[in-house]
């Protein structure tokens, strides 16, 4: 069987879904586990257990492994997510107990019927823990729980807000592609988080939400629409609505796809002060994907076999994801890992021509020269649209990594493992371009 280089990092995501649960059910699942064993309710605790399981796991056993628990580390406190997966039917979610004296890390296996069928002592994995920079002073902002909620989802977020402080501006952050949490967290950085922290500082605010296809099933024939740009009008629109903010001065602010989606979206908010596309393609998906293996083919120096005939496979391999029209295809047919509807829906799209036709609202573009998954070519792209506008900005940052964090080359996904945060400089000329009058 041929192997193909697939280079899709983090821009491109061959699944938009967790499949067939909602982690953060799971989540509450487990810690409702725990609080029935603090409770002493073991035979309620053997119900979680699916019926194959309740024949080892007897309420004796659970009132053992909870008394020797309890005996090695103290009183019980809370339950926190470590790590989740899923392996066919079976899902699998690490939590952290914590006690008064130290903390187990167990693992639950739950079934398509959120029943459990199986739980294990598992070894405690070091966390790198995540720091705010430097550069956010906490007793400037507050932050408090919002929700986008459209008819079908309900989707947890943050609004982060300058204290003391009226008649701010705010700026809707909208994902990359793929599941998300609100934070955009990546190994043990949190851009988003950033962002928010850094913006509020300076006297910006913003809203940040969970991305759907982070929590729900988003199966069948979907486009970009049910996955990003609904979600993005209802922050938007939510965001005009916050107490101390300039409804006439909401921003959105894309990243990677949510940067290519940025004038999409914005096309619908005729009142929208500015978009700011953050390392956002101006070509199609697959141009974009197939930068990405020729950079990895390169960096792989592999010389068994011919990168040349290597790429051309990789070329054949992605052919099918430039379809314009269905034809005889149907929608929810999978096509390089997305449904046929979604590629249809992308490359209708030509976000340049959006960003032509829209001359009123301002625009900044920003883009790393570090970053391997966006390249300058598209960033030359977005410039050459807004040269001679008076209120559009580009600004390419040459140390600067796809999520705007530092780094010294131009390297691996193995960078995101390392701990740091977005550029200081960055946040200060977003804040001072917003701020601008």
């Amino acid at each position: 069987m041929k192997k193909f280089l697939i280079a899709t990092i983090l821009f491109f995501s061959t699944t938009l879904t967790i499949q067939a649960q909602n982690i953060f059910e799971l989540i509450s699942t487990s810690q409702n586990f725990f609080e029935t064993l603090e409770k002493g309710n073991y035979e309620e605790a053997q119900g979680f257990f699916d019926l194959t399981a309740k024949e080892k796991i007897t309420p004796e056993s659970l009132n053992s492994l909870w008394s020797q628990l309890k005996t090695a580390y103290g009183e019980y406190k809370s339950v926190d997510l470590v790590k989740s997966s899923n392996e066919g039917d079976l899902f699998r979610v690490i939590v952290e107990v914590s006690f008064s004296n130290s903390s187990q890390n167990i693992l639950m296996v739950y079934n398509k019927s959120q029943k459990l069928v199986g739980i294990f002592l598992a070894p405690k994995t070091e966390t790198i823990e995540y720091k705010l920079p430097t550069y956010a002073d906490t007793t400037k902002f507050s932050e408090k729980e919002v929700f986008i909620e459209t008819k079908q989802y309900k989707l947890v977020g943050k609004f982060t807000y300058p204290k003391n402080a009226q008649n701010f501006p705010v700026v809707v952050l909208v994902h990359g592609s793929g599941p998300s949490d609100m934070d955009q967290t990546v190994g043990p950085n949190k851009s988003f988080k950033d962002i928010s922290a850094g913006l509020a500082t300076q006297g910006v605010a913003t809203i940040r939400y969970v991305k759907r296809s982070m929590i729900y099933d988003l199966n069948g024939a979907i486009t970009v629409k049910e996955e990003t740009i609904e979600d993005a009008l209802t922050a938007l629109a939510l965001a005009k609505k916050m107490q101390g903010v300039n409804p006439k001065k909401v921003y959105l602010y894309g990243h990677s796809l949510g940067g290519m989606l940025a004038p999409r979206i914005a096309s619908s908010v005729p009142d929208l002060a500015g978009l700011i596309i953050a390392a956002g393609p101006a070509r199609t998906l697959t141009d974009v994907i197939l930068d990405q293996n020729k950079y990895f083919l390169n960096l792989s120096k592999d010389t068994t076999v011919n990168s040349n005939e290597r790429f051309d496979e990789i070329v054949k391999f992605l052919e099918p994801s430039k379809i314009k029209t269905l034809g005889n295809i149907k929608p929810d047919s999978l096509l390089v890992g997305l449904p046929a509807s979604y590629w249809v829906d992308l490359n209708s799209m030509n976000q340049i021509n959006l960003l032509k036709g829209m001359p009123k609202p301002r625009v900044f573009v920003a883009q790393g020269g570090m970053d391997f998954q966006v390249s300058e070519t598209d960033f030359n792209l977005w410039q050459k649209t807004i040269t001679g506008r008076k209120n559009a900005t580009a600004k390419l940052y040459p140390d600067l990594d796809h999520f705007f964090m530092p780094q010294k080359e131009k390297g691996t996904p193995q960078q995101y493992q390392v701990p740091g945060n977005v550029s200081e400089q960055y946040i200060k000329d977003l804040a001072n371009w917003i701020l601008e009058k």
